[in-house]
């Protein structure tokens, strides 16, 4: 497994922007799978992005609901991902998770669910005000 650790949320408004860093350590980073996962009161955690590591390439995967505003990043030399946010939403409001995986799906939808990840880091609360 790998230890992960979020930082970055706060409060901002709408129309705002962050960025959330995900610092990993305890496993090779380079070739692990890092997701943002975010879960809202009253909520179950859902997908938010992915950049996965699978057959020698990379890519990213992002949920409908930000694409465009979202974009998911890694620094290999500084074992961290980012998720820059902009045009923040009140409805973007939730605790941010990073989750960790090492497998390689054909599937990419695979990328997209709780299940395929095996280290999870705190949370980090992001709030978005109207």
């Amino acid at each position: 497994q790998v230890h992960l650790v979020e930082s970055g949320g706060g409060l901002v408004q709408t129309g705002g922007s962050l960025r959330l860093s995900c610092a990993a350590s305890g496993r090779t980073f380079s070739s692990t799978t890092v997701a943002w996962f975010r879960q809202a009161p009253g909520k179950e955690r859902e997908f938010v992005a992915v950049v996965a590591n699978a057959w020698s390439s990379s890519f990213t995967v992002y949920a409908d609901s930000v694409k465009g505003r979202f974009t998911i990043s890694r620094d290999n030399a500084r074992s961290t991902v980012y998720l820059q946010m902009n045009s923040l939403k009140p409805d973007d409001t939730a605790v941010y998770y990073c989750a960790a995986g090492t497998r390689a799906y054909s599937d990419s939808a695979r990328y997209t669910v709780l299940g395929s990840y095996d280290s999870w880091g705190q949370g980090t609360q992001v709030t978005v005000s109207s």
